[in-house]
């Protein structure tokens, strides 16, 4: 098949794996945009391997103060090498395992989606749980708010007993207070759905209520990375126990995530993403940089196919210039 030359300006719109793909192609004998690709490749597995080297601390920590069971053995993952396979086989393929499951209609499916940056989990999870709901109640559950949680109550602990309210994190979090604010947290349903609530210090909050608000706070943002450090087991667990009382009332939870967390998670649909090419993964994230950027422009709807080029030329020109920089 011969490789296009052109991305048409409908293609670059869409702004997803279609359009990633198209322009991988424009470019793929590009030295330029493999450069770039390169940089961007490196970049993001650095990261990752920095993030999880940050996140096996605090499950460390959590395994030190027996939070969590060093020794829990989870299902086995299935992997599956997306490398030219489009969202939609993905999704096949998962919803194929989903079919073949033992489980009875009135309990929820709870499926675990892992991977490196770059390979797909994001747009899996949200093209999956768009097919389900057509016949499914589904919940795609992250772990972020939980921590949010915990560092509102940590904060707040600090306003009520520090002299100057400054948040102290060797006097907040102690094994004591720790223990006391995850018990502050109750997940059930609340006016008919499923929620977390903070009930303590003065609090009562719904989570739902104040999740792009109070959770959002500075108090709050500048804190979490110190909080999660030393609340990895007791949200992992809060986690777990969530997703149970979800897929027991018949909610099929879609949960993405590093394997040290999502592992304490029982469920047999457990999915790895890979790519046995890895330069995809700077591939791809070149794409996304350059369509952003080509769609920051002058192009619109009456675009020619030369003229998307032209501006994509240029930005692509920009951002080697970043690097060089």
């Amino acid at each position: 098949m011969e490789t296009p030359t052109t991305v048409k300006y409908e293609v670059l719109e869409k702004q997803n794996a279609a359009t990633s793909d198209a322009i991988i192609n424009l470019y793929s004998s590009s030295s330029d945009f493999n450069g770039l690709a390169k940089v961007e490749g490196d970049a993001i597995l650095a990261r990752d391997q920095e993030d999880a080297e940050k996140l096996q601390v605090g499950i460390d920590y959590s395994k030190k103060r027996g939070v969590i069971d060093p020794n829990f053995v989870p299902e086995p993952y299935v992997e599956i090498d997306v490398l030219g396979k489009s969202p939609e086989h993905v999704c096949d393929t998962i919803i194929g395992f989903m079919a073949a499951d033992t489980k009875t209609d009135d309990v929820g499916s709870v499926i675990v989606i892992c991977g490196l940056s770059g390979t797909g989990k994001g747009t899996a999870v949200a093209r999956l749980s768009e097919r389900l709901s057509t016949t499914h109640q589904v919940v795609s559950w992250s772990n972020g708010n939980i921590f949010r949680s915990l560092t509102l109550l940590a904060a707040t602990w600090c306003e009520q007993n520090l002299p100057n309210g400054t948040f102290d994190a060797t006097q907040a979090l102690t094994d004591q207070n720790l223990a006391s604010f995850i018990s502050m947290l109750t997940f059930d349903k609340f006016d008919g759905k499923f929620d977390t609530r903070i009930h303590g210090l003065g609090l009562d909050l719904l989570v739902s209520d104040i999740q792009n608000t109070i959770l959002k706070q500075p108090k709050v943002s500048k804190n979490i990375p110190t909080v999660a450090e030393k609340t990895q087991g007791e949200v992992i667990l809060f986690a777990a126990n969530a997703i149970q009382i979800m897929s027991e009332g018949g909610v099929t939870i879609l949960l993405e995530g590093r394997e040290q967390t999502v592992n304490y998670v029982r469920t047999p649909m457990r999915f790895t993403l890979t790519l046995s090419d890895e330069t995809l993964i700077g591939k791809r994230r070149a794409a996304q940089r350059l369509m952003a950027a080509a769609l920051g422009g002058d192009l619109t709807h009456g675009s020619t196919e030369d003229e998307v080029k032209n501006v994509l030329d240029q930005e692509l020109a920009k951002l080697l210039l970043e690097i060089d920089n």
